[in-house]
């Protein structure tokens, strides 16, 4: 055998393997780019003029996430054997209408930063995440948390992004056992000297027995702390309280909830809600409802928000949708019907459309 022949049986030996290596390691991690661009044309038939506080007239606008948030992110797996995963999630929002962040704290990666573990024992996460009482709201809105008409501009419109996206904090989500599964999560507020500053913690215990699911939630946390400086508050001072069950029936799915946000010297603010969704084609979806908010305070302060939508997917990724909404507010009463474009409405009646496209990568 000549010295040029083993040379190359070398070198296809060493390829070989070079490659096997290489598609293990390929196997065993991963990383995705994920994102959703949603925008939309938005109308009311009254707006908000938030230097008097009075009607400023009607509305006709381009917004971003009519329907949804635009974001984009990174996330990972990485298979560390025994069941064992290491995670992580960077994820951001994006204003489609002007290239500005938004639908966050106002950080590059405000709303998820965070790595973590996962297996047997459950998960565990540590940095910028989702607080248990805010995915169970998510879990429980009849309306899938459109920006348009439904808990989504309730929330917000309440204590902004506080409990969404939570900074400094740690969390563990246990294995679900006989149904039942079990989070919890604490956010250190990161101001030395002072543990008190921005420190928030939430609970949150699901059942699920076949289609019918019930999750109850708890949220609590301080004003003050490093996430205090992000450009959108998201550690205004609360306590949140909430119950809701879904049940699915085929094509259609019922959901109801119970929330509660309460802001100490401030408002008390209890708003039961239910809806329901149903699929019509595996192309078109239609959903629907009703959101009645009242101030514990003074129960003169009151209001009521309905809204429908209907979506049709024109393939797996890019889905058309339109949306119609109702509120009408009473006292001091200003909720809004849009997360963006009018988080905040005016007294007495107002109608609102919202119509766009959402594509999902």
């Amino acid at each position: 055998m000549s010295s040029s022949y083993r040379r190359k049986r070398i070198a296809v030996v060493v390829g070989t393997l070079l490659g096997t290596i290489g598609t293990a390691a390929h196997a065993q991690s991963s990383v995705t780019l994920f994102g959703i661009a949603d925008s939309a044309i938005l109308y009311t038939s009254k707006t908000l003029d938030l230097a008097n506080g009075h009607n400023a007239g009607h509305q006709f606008s381009l917004i971003t996430g009519g329907l949804a948030p635009s974001v984009f992110g990174l996330k990972g797996v990485e298979d560390l054997g025994g069941g064992m995963k290491a995670i992580f999630e960077l994820e951001s929002g994006i204003d489609l209408s002007t290239g500005a962040l938004t639908d966050s704290n106002g950080n590059l990666f405000g709303r998820q930063a965070w790595i973590g573990l996962t297996g047997g024992f459950g998960t565990v996460k540590a940095g910028v995440q989702y607080s248990p009482f805010a995915l169970s709201l998510i879990a429980t809105d009849p309306r899938n948390v459109s920006y348009f008409g439904s808990g989504v501009p309730l929330y917000i419109s309440n204590v902004f992004v506080t409990g969404i996206f939570n900074s400094n904090s740690i969390s563990y989500t246990s294995p679900m056992i006989a149904g039942l599964q079990g989070s919890a999560m604490l956010a250190l507020g990161g101001a030395a000297g002072d543990f008190q500053a921005g420190r928030q913690y939430s609970a949150s215990l699901n059942y699920t027995l076949g289609p019918f699911m019930v999750s109850a939630a708890m949220y609590s946390g301080n004003s003050g702390g490093t996430a205090a400086t992000t450009p959108v508050p998201s550690t205004v001072a609360f306590s949140g309280r909430t119950i809701g069950a879904s049940y699915r029936i085929g094509d259609l799915t019922m959901k109801a909830s119970f929330i509660n946000f309460k802001t100490a010297g401030s408002f008390d603010n209890r708003i039961y809600g239910g809806g329901l969704s149903y699929r019509v084609t595996p192309a078109t979806n239609i959903d629907a409802g009703v959101w009645y908010t009242s101030d514990g305070n003074d129960t003169s302060n009151h209001s009521i928000m309905a809204a429908s939508g209907l979506t049709y997917n024109l393939s797996k990724a890019t889905a058309l949708y339109t949306q119609l909404g109702y509120v009408y507010n009473h006292g001091r009463m200003n909720t809004g019907l849009s997360t963006n474009g009018a988080l905040f409405g005016v007294a007495g009646s107002t109608v609102g459309v919202a119509a766009g496209i959402r594509h999902i990568f």
